[in-house]
């Protein structure tokens, strides 16, 4: 052919909206594009000569010296018509005008779009180079070159085998990607799942190594690496797959030794097509800092991990991978907010996982129970951010005790409505909660565990959305009167007296103004105080904690004195005085560390004081 000079001809109303938008947000996408033309080529000639059993591969070559990378495969080839067409008009696409002329099922696994793609090659190089040669008989290869993806030259080309080599020239701004260890991870990344074998190939000096006699050993040739030897399983049907393969595959991707709890495989074809495996990874209950991995395909090509306009926001803690063959591989997040398509999509995966969880349920609650410690911060965050995942998963939410049972909200209620009618008993810490917890214990009343970030705000979701009316969760400390023994007239008469004179010797001992006291018989009569604290209040307080907010809510709190106990029988006997003092403050602190650890001025204060009445008792 004779040496043609030009000017690549733009329709800037279609590319420039595009290249602002997405070619240039990551600059590492040129190798997913250039190695998805690579992949797209090979499966027109598969489609144009289906018994064609070619070595079909991709293959990305790093020539580190020549600071060049070649992405080279053996698909259909480009003529010089083609190359005009194709590279020198890029409105339009290649892979677009195949599918119309070609008469198929419709299912191509052509993922590019030619044009468009091959100019990402521009960002991190100063010269590009196609050699190509098309399958067609007695067409002659060619070569197009370019500088600045703008001004190029067509010519004869070199290639003698059909197929298409593209040759970056990497520039001095973009050095990173001449290095094997950037373009294996981003190869990696982006292809690692693609159906087309993908190969790297790595050239550079390497120094000989010697042997005893200091002569050079010969070099070994290394095999071009493949890069996509993990089989894509999520494409396999669900029947097909056996246990160990998922979590191979979970431990493959993902890079961990850790078994998955249990997965969901999505498989439906109508109404949209939709593959995927979602793994539930053990959580903690400090999962608020931990976030999943979900890595977005498009027929088998990465496009993203955790876009949460198409996954969930409340999946983000779980792992897998998600593969949406109609989702178009580069469009803009604000495209797929309003994306009647995605948001279908985004229902039909939670809807999935809710059924998964709720089959465990109902056929293996057994099982279902060991994971419950792992996943429930993950189903609690669910059911409060997705309206309809919880309304599907409500009946199966469990509450654990302090004893290690297991409890619908239902069961809860119906096993203490007798003692505590629709009142739920819960612990934040069991351990330093003990003493009130045994209380309950000895009632024979079941205290729940929430002891999690998120349990907080789920107490008070569930009081206002489980539907059952007089609904709510008091804490082990939040009430006294479960323990409380009827108290005679002349009882509560002399009671009514005595905390009138105890008010004022407790508020000067502990040197809070808003302290409360109570005298109460109580049946655990070893029990000398404990201390209360209105459950909306230290709810309302502990929310502002969380997330930052200066204002308090003044905190009430109620000292209850147990006129069972002979320690504060003797205090309320006693005479004023310093060792009377002393026993106060001493009771409060006692009744404090049952609900929470003193601070380092407090502790310091308590030994003082104890030394000092042990001191009194040995006088």
């Amino acid at each position: 052919m004779n040496n043609q000079q030009g000017n690549i001809s733009i329709h800037a109303q279609n590319i420039m909206p595009i290249i602002k938008r997405w070619l240039y947000s990551d600059k590492d996408i040129f190798i997913r594009e250039l190695v998805s033309n690579g992949c797209d080529a090979i499966t027109k000639q598969k489609m144009l000569n289906p018994s064609d059993e070619a070595d079909y591969k991709v293959t990305v070559t790093l020539d580190t010296n020549a600071g060049e990378l070649r992405f080279s495969d053996n698909g259909i080839g480009m003529t010089a018509e083609e190359v005009e067409k194709y590279i020198n008009q890029v409105a339009f696409s290649g892979a677009e005008e195949f599918l119309k002329n070609y008469e198929g099922d419709g299912k191509s696994g052509i993922i590019g779009h030619f044009g468009l793609g091959f100019y990402s090659a521009f960002m991190v190089a100063d010269k590009v180079t196609i050699q190509s040669l098309s399958g067609r008989e007695g067409e002659a290869s060619v070569c197009w070159e370019s500088e600045d993806g703008m001004a190029f030259e067509m010519k004869d080309g070199t290639r003698t085998e059909r197929g298409t080599d593209i040759i970056l020239h990497i520039s001095e701004e973009e050095q990173e990607f001449n290095d094997e260890f950037k373009v294996r991870e981003v190869l990696t990344r982006y292809c690692g799942f693609m159906a087309t074998p993908i190969y790297l190939d790595v050239i550079k000096d390497v120094e000989p190594e010697k042997d005893e006699d200091g002569n050079d050993k010969p070099i070994e040739i290394k095999e071009p690496e493949h890069i996509n030897k993990i089989p894509a399983l999520w494409l396999k049907k669900p029947s097909d797959c056996t246990d160990e393969e998922y979590k191979t595959f979970y431990k493959d991707v993902f890079h961990t030794y850790e078994d998955p709890l249990f997965y969901v495989h999505l498989n439906v074809d109508y109404p949209f097509n939709l593959k995927g495996i979602l793994y539930f990874p053990k959580l903690t209950n400090d999962f608020g800092t931990r976030e999943g991995e979900i890595k977005l395909f498009s027929g088998q090509v990465f496009v993203a991990n955790n876009i949460k306009e198409v996954i969930p926001e409340f999946l983000m803690l779980l792992k897998g991978v998600i593969d949406c063959p109609d989702l178009p591989l580069n469009v803009s997040r604000s495209f797929l907010q309003n994306d009647g398509y995605v948001k279908k999509l985004s229902a039909y995966i939670t809807r999935k996982v809710a059924d998964k969880l709720t089959g465990l349920f109902n056929t293996e609650r057994d099982n279902y129970q060991t994971y419950w410690d792992d996943i429930h911060p993950f189903v609690k965050y669910g059911c409060m951010r997705d309206a309809k995942f919880f309304e599907q998963v409500k009946d199966t939410l469990l509450f654990k005790s302090t004893k290690g049972d297991y409890f619908t909200l239902n069961e809860y209620i119906a096993k203490n409505e007798g003692t505590l009618g629709k009142k739920v008993i819960y612990t934040s810490d069991p351990t330093r909660q003990t003493a009130s917890v045994a209380l309950y214990d000895a009632e024979n009343i079941d205290v729940i565990v929430l002891d999690a970030l998120i349990d907080l705000n789920f107490a008070s979701f569930i009081e206002y959305s489980a539907g059952i009316e007089d609904l709510h969760f008091a804490r082990v400390d939040a009430d006294s009167q479960t323990f409380a023994k009827e108290q005679s007239e002349d009882e509560k008469k002399q009671s009514e007296e005595s905390e009138k004179k105890l008010v004022d010797l407790f508020k000067h001992a502990t040197g809070n103004d808003t302290l409360q006291v109570k005298l109460s018989t109580l049946k655990d009569e070893n029990l000398s105080a404990l201390l209360t604290q209105d459950e909306q209040g230290r709810r309302f307080s502990e929310m502002s904690k969380i997330y930052g907010q200066d204002f308090k809510m003044p905190e009430t709190h109620t000292l209850v004195l147990n006129t069972a106990n002979t320690v504060v029988q003797s205090l309320i006997e006693s005479e004023e005085g310093e060792k009377r003092d002393l026993m106060a403050a001493q009771l409060y602190d006692l009744a404090r560390m049952s609900t929470r650890p003193l601070e380092k001025d407090e502790v310091t204060e308590f030994l003082a004081r104890s030394n000092k009445l042990m001191e009194m008792l040995c006088k």
